[in-house]
């Protein structure tokens, strides 16, 4: 199945990684399904907040 996600490395302490880990979990959803699930979160909350953020202004 394709997807037009992209991939990049993210480094995590490890007490970061571990309680991301047990979010998660607690979600029943992957690591990785998480940390985009909090960012899609904070990004609307974020726009809700200041507007819109404008891709194609990005250097």
């Amino acid at each position: 199945m394709a997807t037009n996600k992209r991939v990049f490395t993210l480094r995590l302490s490890d007490e970061v990684f571990d309680k991301i880990g047990v979010l998660a979990t607690n979600e029943h959803r992957s690591m990785t399904n998480y940390i985009e699930y909090v960012l899609i979160q904070h990004l609307e909350q974020i726009e809700e907040k200041h507007g819109k953020i404008k891709i194609d202004e990005i250097q």
